[in-house]
């Protein structure tokens, strides 16, 4: 599978992840199968809430349309501390890992095997309202392009990270 390509992007440094992605989120995602050229398209929210143990509780809803046919979709995803501060550990709603994210550049790598396809997703941040996720799905059936914008809802009071320069 080829490596994401490089982007002439500034990349906004995030000390705590944590504590940056926490609150509510619009999301938008295109989903390009590369074999075919089609597309699909998911669009709803995602909030950050706090778990009753350290991390957040990542919880998506909204609409997937895919050959023209719009249908509810969701996932839970659970956000854990790092083994280093500042990062976070990302697992699956049964508590499987997905991958890691230190976004203390403003940009991680991440790979995740899944049976004989493998996942490699790019994280970015823009600015403290912004941030991307695009991932890379390789494997025997699968050449897809997921790219996901999030754009931060209402103010970061009590949550999000806020820069000092």
């Amino acid at each position: 599978m080829d490596a994401l390509p490089p982007t002439a992007e500034e990349f906004w440094p995030v000390p705590d992840v944590l504590a940056h992605l926490a609150g509510r989120w619009r999301v938008t995602r295109t989903v390009l199968d590369l074999a075919s050229g089609e597309e699909g398209r998911f669009e709803g929210a995602a909030d950050f809430g706090p778990l009753r143990e350290a991390g957040l509780l990542y919880a998506e809803t909204g609409t997937f349309t895919w050959h023209g046919v719009s249908r509810p979709a969701e996932r839970t995803l659970r956000f854990l501390p790092g083994d280093r501060p500042g990062t976070a550990d990302v697992r699956f709603a049964d508590g499987r890992l997905f991958h890691d994210l230190d976004l203390a550049s403003g940009r991680h790598v991440a790979d995740h095997p899944c049976a004989a396809d493998l996942y490699r997703g790019e994280f970015t941040v823009r600015d403290a309202d912004h941030w991307r996720s695009v991932w890379r799905v390789g494997g025997p059936a699968k050449d897809l392009l997921l790219t996901t914008d999030y754009t931060r809802e209402g103010d970061r009071e009590g949550g999000g990270y806020a820069r000092s320069d």
